[in-house]
């Protein structure tokens, strides 16, 4: 059975989950219209989750994913932390602002919280995708035994490799053009900055199941080309940010149509790991900042948001988390379901 046979698709297409931004109505109104609608519940607690699912299903019937964190669990660090404070601290004083007298871990890894795994073998949602890594092998069995479609983030051989091998249904090939966080399994590793196209061609040709390129694609011409390089589905994410259900704020939707969106960069010091993000005051900060010297996933992010949520309280949107892709300058804005629309016909065209 086929990648869109076995989710009931009628077409190609995974909007990728993106937390803070993707919304249970743009899941639902993607799934509705034939495609793999996505929400991502890797910050939330599993009542919070529940909830998600709740509201997808409340509107639409068709499948949809729910996609979860497989990070490291976070190794506090109270000098590192410290000084991270203190290095931003000039940044919160020019907005009026003090920053936060020290960090947490502001979220769980699905690695540890029983209490979300629990939750999915009880709602048993269509699909789970996994980001940052893997859970353990008891999880996945269990997931699997429940009838739930498993996915996860690959972005060199090696990794995808792993994520065959514990028995994971499908691979998404996230190419270094992708927004958002980059799913390596170690932040710490050499990464190879592989590109979708190559990344797409190597999986496909090394592995027996099922490959998603996600990376860049912005249009129907994209999606047509990652078809035709072997890949099962692609997965956007950029392309939704503009739509109506999304959440980005005002300053988020300003700079992705303007020229930021040409100009996006990786970076640790937002969050702690590496993420792609429109250029901006917050990465510009870390443009001379040593990896070693950022605190640890999540923990970063939470001085992160602060600073954030400091600068939004003046009407500063340049501190955002303004995750995209190296296709942002695509971005069009319309309402989620007329965007799926829009790329059947551009893929039908491209093909």
């Amino acid at each position: 059975m086929s990648f869109v046979e076995h989710l009931q698709l009628a077409f190609p297409l995974i909007q990728a989950p993106m937390a803070g931004v993707s919304t249970p109505a743009m899941a639902a109104a993607v799934s509705q219209s034939g495609a793999l609608g996505s929400i991502a519940v890797g910050a939330s607690d599993a009542e919070g989750a529940r909830a998600m699912i709740a509201a997808v299903r409340e509107r639409c019937s068709g499948t949809f994913n729910v996609n979860l964190f497989c990070h490291r669990p976070a190794i506090a660090d109270a000098v590192v932390e410290s000084r991270w404070i203190e290095r931003l601290r000039p940044e919160f004083e020019a907005l009026g602002a003090s920053p936060p007298e020290s960090l947490t871990e502001i979220y769980r890894s699905f690695i540890e919280d029983d209490a979300m795994l629990a939750m999915l073998l009880s709602e048993r949602p269509a699909a789970v995708s996994f980001h940052f890594g893997l859970p353990g092998a008891p999880a996945i069995r269990a997931l699997k035994d429940a009838g739930i479609y498993l996915m996860a983030s690959a972005t060199n051989i090696a990794e995808a490799r792993s994520i065959v091998a514990a028995g994971v249904d499908a691979v998404v090939a996230q190419g270094w053009e992708a927004g958002g966080h980059r799913g390596v399994f170690d932040p710490d590793a050499h990464d190879d900055h592989l590109g979708i196209v190559a990344l797409t061609r190597i999986l496909v040709r090394a592995l027996d199941v099922p490959v998603i390129a996600a990376g860049g694609i912005m249009d129907g011409a994209g999606i047509a080309a990652m078809l035709d390089l072997g890949a099962a589905a692609a997965q956007l994410g950029t392309a939704f940010i503009a739509t109506d259900e999304s959440l980005a704020d005002a300053g988020y939707r300003t700079a992705l149509a303007g020229d930021a969106a040409h100009h996006s960069v990786m970076t640790r010091v937002v969050s702690g790991r590496p993420a792609r993000c429109l250029a901006n005051r917050f990465t510009s900060l870390g443009t001379e900042v040593p990896d070693l010297d950022v605190p640890a996933y999540p923990i970063a992010y939470d001085l992160g948001k602060a600073l954030n949520a400091a600068a939004k309280a003046r009407g500063d949107y340049g501190y955002g988390a303004q995750w995209a892709g190296q296709g942002a300058p695509l971005a069009r804005a319309m309402p989620a379901a007329d965007l799926v629309e829009t790329l059947k016909r551009e893929t039908e065209r491209a093909r």
